[in-house]
Parts: C-alpha cells; sequence; structure tokens
C-alpha cells in the first residue's frame, strides 16, 4: 500500500502563490508516476499535472505556464508550485500515484483547499 499526505493548501489572492507538498509512504518503489488532481464544487474531478519517474511531465492546459510540478525521488515527496492563481483555480487539490504496470492512479490523497480571492 502506499500512503500520501498533502499539505501546502489555503487562501490566497488572485494572482498570489502557493505550493503544495504531498508525501508518499509505504510501498513507494512501485509508483511510476505522481500526479495532481483537482475538483472545484459542481465540476469533474481533473488532472492538473503529472510527473512520472521517467519522461515529461504534462499539464492541463488551463495550468500550463503557471503551475509546476516537481518531484524529490530520495524523499519521497512532489510538489505543485502554483503561480498567478486565478479564482477558478479554487478547488481541492489531491495527490495521486500510479503503480508501474497500472493504467490508473490507484492511490489518493486525503486533499487539500486551495481557494482564490477575487
Amino acid at each position: 500500500q502506499v500512503q500520501l499526505v498533502e499539505s501546502g493548501g489555503g487562501s490566497v489572492r488572485a494572482g498570489g502563490s502557493l505550493r503544495l507538498s504531498c508525501a508518499a509512504s509505504g510501498v513507494i518503489f512501485r509508483i511510476k508516476t505522481m500526479g495532481w488532481y483537482r475538483q472545484a464544487q459542481g465540476k469533474q474531478r481533473e488532472l492538473v499535472a503529472a510527473i512520472p519517474t521517467d519522461g515529461d511531465t504534462n499539464y492541463a492546459d488551463s495550468v500550463k505556464g503557471r503551475f509546476t510540478i516537481s518531484r524529490d525521488t530520495a524523499n519521497n515527496a512532489v510538489y505543485l508550485a502554483m503561480n498567478s492563481l486565478k479564482p477558478e483555480d479554487t478547488a481541492v487539490y489531491s495527490c495521486a500515484a500510479k503503480p508501474r504496470g497500472e493504467s490508473q492512479y490507484t492511490h489518493w490523497g486525503q486533499g487539500t483547499q486551495v481557494t482564490v480571492s477575487s
């Protein structure tokens, strides 16, 4: 099993920045890709950014150029730096892990609220 714990959410004004962190523990060697999802109230969950152990990162079009995902393999952590935040970025952000050989994310954190006011 893999456990994921997010931190770093909060409230910020439009144009501000936040950095989310996700600490992973458990059977970590099986994880190939780490991702950040978000779900706004009344909307479907969407993949914001993903980073594999090898290969390129990818981002949702809505956050390209503003958000940066990074991974600290030695410390089993993944981060999401969010800049130029907009009110439409308001959502619960969750960290997720996709093991090797899996096509879907199978482990999820509890989520952290990000609120951006205008």
